[in-house]
């Protein structure tokens, strides 16, 4: 009988800490970091019974998983792997193993025609990779951007369960420009990423004013006694359709956004498109560049990414964005300006 997900969670913890060994465990310490675990990743604070971490030592001492984990008693207390190098994660896979999860694979994959399911391709992808990596010891040939040590990544497990159980929280948020952390009540709706950072979209339970807060500066999380409510002018299908990045106000709207492009950015802005509202306007054909226009919401993540082309691209409409960003790129300017008169004083 497969092991349910909290007994996974109990076996990778004791793993975890059996792994460590710079601290003596005894079982009452193996207990606690079991119920930390469960609370941190599944929001359950009914705790872990010592019995229960008792089973799962001898489970994990056993073939039953596969495990045959070396976990041994020293000084009547302590528990350790008598291997300094085991692992339940380096365990290698069967025959049967590889097959089942191939055969999951296959039909994941069956999916990725159809559009509700577009998203899962690159999962689809990785599992593939990761599968032909472990079978055949040959080196990755896809590789996919990550950052895995990112702050905040360890909310992610308890944020989703939050949303899935329709969960109010209590958190503290604490931006870099404030001294101390503020206090929000939220009605957690959204996990999304973007460029390798993670936001909470939530309703402030206050007023239902929606905020996004980057996961990794909130300070903690638990639950709150409010109940939950829906918004029911936040939907996540749509609320991005006419933004990049993650900043916007339920009540924002879009604007047309008209920007020129030369020959050799155009060429790339063509085949990968800054927005998929995107359209080619007119093409010079004496030099090649080329007039585009999107529909998006202006904000920050906007700007950033027209700044990071350059001086082949140049917004042109609207005139309080091309302001915007003439001012910007002055400044940018005048700061490297600076920078060579003091770097010229130094020598």
């Amino acid at each position: 009988m497969p092991a349910n997900k909290n007994a996974l969670i109990r076996y990778k913890t004791i793993d975890n800490c059996l792994r460590n060994r710079y601290r003596r465990w005894t079982l009452d310490d193996l207990v606690e970091a079991c119920c930390n675990a469960i609370y941190d990743m599944e929001g359950i604070s009914k705790g872990v019974s010592v019995r229960t971490v008792q089973g799962d030592i001898q489970i994990m001492r056993s073939d039953k998983l596969g495990y045959n984990a070396p976990i041994e008693v020293y000084d009547h207390k302590f528990y350790r792997y008598s291997d300094p190098d085991y692992s339940i994660t380096n365990m290698p896979m069967s025959q049967n193993d590889y097959e089942v999860l191939q055969e999951a694979i296959d039909m994941l994959r069956q999916l990725e025609d159809f559009e509700q399911f577009a998203e899962m391709t690159d999962v689809v992808r990785r599992l593939q990779d990761k599968l032909a990596i472990s079978k055949n010891q040959r080196k990755p040939i896809v590789h996919f951007d990550s950052v895995p040590d990112l702050k905040g990544l360890k909310l992610l497990n308890p944020l989703y369960g939050y949303i899935v159980r329709r969960q109010t929280v209590r958190l503290l948020y604490q931006s870099f420009n404030a001294s101390s952390p503020t206090e929000y009540v939220l009605f957690p709706y959204l996990l999304k990423e973007f460029r390798n950072r993670w936001f909470l979209f939530g309703g402030r339970s206050s007023d239902m004013h929606i905020f996004n807060l980057p996961l990794d500066r909130i300070v903690s999380v638990e639950p709150s006694d409010v109940p939950f409510r829906e918004n029911p002018e936040f939907n996540p299908e749509k609320f991005f359709d006419d933004v990049i990045g993650v900043s916007k106000n339920i009540k924002s709207t879009p604007r047309r956004i008209k920007f020129w492009a030369s020959a050799e950015q155009s060429k790339y802005i063509k085949t990968k498109p800054i927005h998929h509202s995107q359209k080619l306007k007119s093409e010079n054909p004496d030099d090649g560049s080329c007039i585009f226009q999107i529909e998006v919401v202006v904000n920050f993540e906007m700007y950033s990414v027209f700044m990071s082309y350059g001086p082949g691209v140049r917004i042109i409409y609207p005139r309080n964005v091309v302001a915007y960003m003439r001012d910007m790129l002055r400044r940018a300017a005048d700061s490297y300006d600076e920078a060579d008169i003091e770097e010229s004083s130094e020598l």
